[in-house]
This record gives structure tokens, sequence and C-alpha cells, in this order.
């Protein structure tokens, strides 16, 4: 469960942003869940030792929810301080303390990578103060994953085999970004997705295509405004279909409005995967924006992206 906001009971709290990169293949996904090892887990047992004098750990909110195995460079999650906890970070042991609260919001992501270790499979990046109405999950416009397929025309590399599907057949890229370019839209992605009681599956696809790095792998962009549960993995599996000849470049639109799941391509594995980036709006309406987002989606009122105006 993500945590809830502990400014609910009037308490005065100061919002910290934190950009988090993870190895996704040793986690059973984000969500903190008991005896299993996760992301949220590791981050807020290392919150716990920071602030245990405080008593309950503040716990964390996230962009975006990856599921097992599937890894992040620009994850982002917020938790909220109380005075005192902001302050206890700027009173290092055997250094001067700071009286900037921009510093102490700094020294967090140090803290935290200190406990993780240095071979650690997840790490803290940066973090710092958030503007005000910052939300880490309600207030962003699009997250963006990238998916990494080595086919039978490609380099088999040992080295990056935890973060790379290594498919059997050649794949036609060009047919495979056509493909993608074809789905592109607000639309119901019933088809798309794993059904979760009382969630929305209508999303904006604002950009989906393939290309073939320099290395030979081919590389799969993929950006909505949100994304729900397996929906970029049921669109790259479609996809490497086409680029394998067993769909019809049209077929995907078909069976995207058809509204029901189906077995005429596979969903693919997780370890290829990765959140690159979340963006957010310009700070004066980062607040309205998680507002309108935490209602809930139709195709009449889904929220607009407005060009321009976003920030990562």
């Amino acid at each position: 469960m993500e945590a809830e906001d502990p400014r609910a009971d009037g308490a005065a709290t100061r919002r910290i942003r934190l950009d988090i990169a993870y190895d996704g293949g040793g986690f059973r996904g984000w969500t903190k869940q008991p005896g299993l090892r996760t992301v949220q887990g590791e981050l807020e047992s290392a919150l716990s030792m920071i602030f245990s004098r405080f008593g309950e750990a503040p716990g964390l909110t996230v962009a975006g929810r990856t599921d097992a195995g599937v890894h992040a460079l620009g994850q982002v999650a917020h938790l909220d301080l109380t005075v005192a906890q902001l302050d206890s970070l700027a009173r290092p042991r055997g250094g001067v303390p700071s009286l900037d609260p921009a510093d102490a919001a700094a020294s967090l992501a140090r803290r935290i990578n200190g406990i993780l270790g240095l071979d650690s499979d997840v790490h803290v990046s940066g973090s710092r103060l958030a503007p005000e109405g910052f939300d880490a999950r309600f207030s962003a416009v699009w997250r963006r994953y990238e998916y990494r397929v080595a086919d039978a025309s490609g380099p088999r590399n040992p080295l990056e085999r935890n973060r790379t599907l290594w498919y059997p057949a050649e794949l036609d890229v060009a047919r495979m970004s056509l493909a993608a370019g074809s789905l592109l839209g607000l639309h119901d992605w019933a088809a798309y997705c794993k059904p979760r009681e009382g969630a929305t599956t209508i999303r904006t696809l604002q950009d989906f295509g393939w290309n073939r790095g320099t290395d030979g792998v081919l590389v799969a962009s993929v950006r909505a405004d949100a994304f729900c549960h397996s929906m970029v993995r049921a669109l790259v599996g479609a996809t490497i279909a086409v680029g394998e000849g067993k769909l019809e470049v049209s077929r995907l639109v078909v069976l995207r409005d058809r509204l029901v799941r189906t077995s005429e391509f596979k969903v693919a594995p997780a370890k290829g995967l990765t959140l690159m980036e979340v963006g957010y709006p310009q700070a004066e309406e980062l607040g309205a924006r998680a507002t309108v987002t935490r209602a809930r989606r139709t195709v009449e009122t889904a929220p607009p992206l407005t060009p321009g105006r976003e920030m990562v």
C-alpha cells in the first residue's frame, strides 16, 4: 500500500522528492508485500533506520508501481517529513549543522544509499524539496518506458541478458513501428491490460515506436499519461507478433477496439522493460494536475497533455 498524506491530520510537514533507479531482477515489484523483497520495502526499511527515534517511519508514494522484474532508471517517489525529521537530517554526526532545509533534503539520498550499500540493486540518485502541490503519482503527465529485444539478427550480449529479451526469430522493425504508431491516442485499453476491480483502462498513448540501435538491439519507446497493469508488455508483445509476421499491422487496432483480452499474441516478459522517466508540469500547475488526475478517467474527461509544459 502507498502511504497516505500525513498532512491530513494537520501536522506541519515538508514534501521530499526522490529520484530512484533499480535493477528489478531481484525484486517482486515495487509495492511492499509481507515476506517478499520489494523496492518499496527496501527503501522504507532504510527510512525506518534513519528516522528510528521518531516512531513510525514515513512511507513512500511512487509515480508508477512497477511489476516484478521490471527495471527503472527514472522512477520518482515522494515522502512527507515533519519539521523535526527534516531538522534531524541537517545535523550530521561530527559535521556542522545546516540551517538550509534544501541541504537537509539533499542529504536524505546520501543517508539512504549509505544504508543500502555500494553494491545495492537500488539507488536513490537524488532527493530534494518538492514544489508546492507536487504529488509523485497524481501530478505526473506522462511516463516513458523502453523495452529491449535482441532478435535472431542481432547480438546476444550476456552482459545485457538481465535487461534484454533474447528472441529466437528475426523481426521486421519497420512493420513493428508502423503497427505501434497506429495505436496512438485516447482509447480504452482493456484488451491490452490485466483487469483490476474498480480501475479504469482508459489511457492516452502519446508515443510508441521501435528502432534498431547501433548495437543491433531493437528498442521500443512507449509513452502515455499513465499505464494500466501489464499494458506496456502487452503492447510490446503484440508488435513483436507483427514483426515476426504472425499478425497483420492493422490487426492491433482491431484487437484494441474489441475491449477484451486475446490469445493472438503473448505478453512480453518483464526483464526487457525499464521505466526511463516521468514527466511533470511546471511548478505552478502541479496541484491542479494532481486534482484532475485523482478523478476517475472517462473518454470525455481524461486530462489532456499541454505541449511545452512539461518537466522531468
